[in-house]
């Protein structure tokens, strides 16, 4: 069989061809630190891969929202917590001296009425607390300020008196906000029920509406169950002519129940704090195992990588050589 010049050129250019395109993918695993780079090298992996990809992604997405959901919760128990200490404050340096008979002059108990009044304003500005542009304690109307104290002493929740009668329309509008929930998905597999509503174990309840936490409505004995209102009662008593120490120990029974009702909230909002940091370890460690997979199946053994580059190297090198010779002697050397 006769091999011709043109024939030994085709193979030449043909193997070169191969060693460069070698060398160039040797070369991208080396600087990409990947074991492949288009699904065509491997398309089982890269499949792999693309799930893994999705996983780590929803992960980060579950991360930033628990951030968000923990930084409002922080934001919700530092206003409850201004409350609770107002509410301490007025039972200790307040409440039990207005009933000593030494303090029992107008002026005094001016004074402790004009004191209280300022905490029952403070409360409020603390209970329209927000959180970046979103009021903490208005439910599902968090674009607007949920508590409004009036002129009169009585005061709002989202329009509507808080010391509504149980069974009024007005009561049955205020429960129906006090069960309003912001559900976000953590990671728990958030799933809906045959209603369309969210299963509640599911997904974490971000909302904490407002009266909920200082109370709504009216006891049997017509007192406010709302303790910024009974601030306001506690004051109303002390300014009035003739004081009734008696009618001054019944609110102030009142306002320390409904004080001890709100530390509770207080205490319930750090047990859903530790809850959210459990679920942000848990999130890390996630994290971590996906970010390990991904590297099981897209990485590559740096050691290995260099070593085929380093051949592949050596191999582009070789065939340039024989190339300068490939046509050191030819049929026209030997025609003289």
């Amino acid at each position: 069989m006769r091999i011709t010049t043109n024939a030994i050129i085709r193979d030449y250019k043909s193997n070169l061809s191969t060693s460069i395109n070698n060398l160039n993918i040797s070369r991208t695993h080396v600087m990409t630190q990947r074991s492949f780079n288009t699904v065509a090298e491997d398309p089982a992996s890269a499949a792999r891969a693309s799930q893994l990809h999705r996983k780590y992604y929803k992960n980060q997405d579950n991360i930033k929202m628990l951030e968000e959901a923990q930084s409002r919760q922080d934001g919700q128990e530092d206003a409850l917590r201004q409350v609770s200490d107002m509410v301490k404050t007025i039972s200790k340096n307040y409440n039990i001296q207005a009933l000593n008979g030494t303090n029992q002059t107008k002026e005094v108990r001016q004074s402790y009425a004009s004191a209280i009044r300022q905490f029952q304003q403070s409360m409020v500005l603390s209970m329209n607390s927000s959180y970046e542009d979103t009021f903490l304690f208005a439910g599902s109307d968090g674009k607007n300020p949920p508590f409004e104290l009036t002129s009169d002493g009585n005061l709002n929740y989202r329009g509507i008196d808080v010391n509504a009668i149980k069974g009024s329309a007005d009561y049955e509008k205020l429960k129906t906000m006090s069960n309003e929930n912001l559900y976000v998905d953590l990671g728990m597999g958030l799933t809906m029920d045959n209603f369309d509503k969210v299963v509640s174990s599911s997904a974490f309840d971000m909302s904490l509406p407002g009266i909920n936490a200082i109370g709504f409505g009216v006891d049997e004995k017509g007192m406010s169950n709302n303790i910024v209102v009974m601030a306001g009662k506690l004051a109303d008593s002390l300014e009035a002519e003739t004081f009734d120490a008696d009618q001054f120990r019944d609110l102030m029974n009142k306002f320390d129940t409904l004080g001890t009702s709100l530390t509770n909230q207080v205490t319930e909002l750090g047990v859903r704090s530790e809850f959210l940091t459990t679920t942000k370890d848990r999130l890390d460690s996630s994290e971590i195992s996906i970010q390990a997979q991904m590297s099981s199946v897209e990485g590559v053994d740096m050691a290995e990588a260099i070593t085929n580059y380093m051949w592949d190297q050596y191999a582009y090198n070789a065939a340039l050589k024989v190339g300068t010779s490939i046509l050191s002697s030819s049929f026209i050397d030997f025609m003289r």
